[in-house]
């Protein structure tokens, strides 16, 4: 099959997601309306990759059976955080080799901050074409995004493409049960002087180095800043489709996820594996590079990995080229020394 027609067939796959989105949504959304914040905290299973909270549950059995529906007309494989990670093949008792596609999905990516309803969760989709282990991020032809909103919000975004195919955008409005067009556009600035950059650093463990980190950065890039003025500021938006989300509304200009490199500092410290980012969290970045962001690894290579449910992943996203060479150099450089050579600075 051309590469058109693979894009061709995984499009006939997109008004199925969009409506399975859309179910998924409402019934976090009500969810959370009807049920205490701690009934949703409480803590439902531990998986290899990370903690599965009540309000994880939600979307579950909806997105299984969502997908069930659409694998009647091509056999895929599900790869979701909370199901095996060799992944689900469906419909069920299908064999592996029969998969056309492989669907990764986060039924909730920033699920901790929705729970606390302090922050929007996100649905996370991409289709690429089945290659078992080999199939990577590089590999996705679809990705879907939805936003799922706090209680108190009203509007709400989604957000697809097709791989070198316009991307679009629109916004729901839950009260008026409309949809409204959205236009997104990334930062136009060359700096990130007055704007957000980011250097991750959500939870416990090496909060310090990767702090030390974004000052070094950030001094290099900008200088020592004047008085009483800040140079510029962060946003720890623990979600990474809402960080992609904020690169490609023009809210922010970098963020660099580098948790997966500080494991050699967590270990010397007596401290169990971190937490990092996996492939599911990142697996709607088609639709942030159709829009312009750029999204490289820490060393400066095209983002890509395994589109497995297990791997750590680091990531950079600059808002546009120009603000990749002011920032680039700058972070290469203090990871070497900070990261790979000398040891940080006490």
């Amino acid at each position: 099959m051309t590469l058109g027609a693979e894009h061709a067939a995984a499009r006939a796959l997109l008004d199925p997601l969009l409506a399975l989105h859309e179910r998924i949504r409402d019934a976090v959304v009500a969810a959370c309306e009807s049920a205490s914040l701690e009934a949703l905290a409480a803590v439902a299973d531990e998986d290899a990759t990370d903690t599965i909270y009540q309000i994880d549950r939600v979307g579950e059995e909806i997105l299984v059976e969502g997908l069930s529906g659409i694998a009647e007309q091509e056999p895929l494989l599900l790869m979701a955080e909370g199901l095996p990670v060799e992944g689900l093949p469906l419909p069920r008792g299908t064999a592996r080799e029969r998969c056309r596609w492989r669907v990764i999905v986060d039924p909730i990516d920033g699920t901790r901050g929705l729970m606390y309803q302090k922050r929007s969760g996100w649905i996370l989709t991409a289709v690429a074409p089945e290659r078992g282990e080999a199939t990577r991020l590089r590999d996705v032809v679809l990705a879907v995004q939805t936003e799922i909103p706090l209680v108190k919000q009203h509007l709400s975004d989604q957000l697809h493409a097709v791989r070198g195919q316009e991307v679009i955008a629109r916004r729901h409005d839950r009260i008026r049960q409309a949809w409204l067009p959205l236009t997104l556009r990334p930062s136009a600035s060359e700096t990130i002087a007055h704007g957000y950059a980011t250097v991750v650093r959500f939870f416990p463990g090496a909060r310090d180095l990767l702090a030390a980190i974004d000052d070094a950065i950030v001094a290099e890039v900008l200088g020592p800043g004047s008085d009483g003025k800040a140079a510029c500021f962060e946003d720890q938006y623990a979600s990474t489709g809402g960080q992609l989300y904020e690169l490609m509304a023009g809210r922010d200009r970098f963020i660099a996820d580098l948790r997966p490199l500080v494991e050699p500092v967590r270990r010397e410290r007596g401290l169990p594996r971190g937490l990092s980012c996996h492939p599911y969290d990142l697996c709607t970045a088609l639709i942030a590079e159709e829009l312009g962001v750029v999204l490289t690894g820490p060393d400066g290579e095209p983002l890509d990995c395994p589109l497995d449910l297990e791997a750590d992943v680091a990531w950079v996203g600059y808002a546009n080229e120009q603000i990749r060479r002011q920032v680039e150099p700058a972070l290469r450089a203090t990871v070497g020394r900070w990261l790979v050579g000398e040891p940080a600075a006490s």
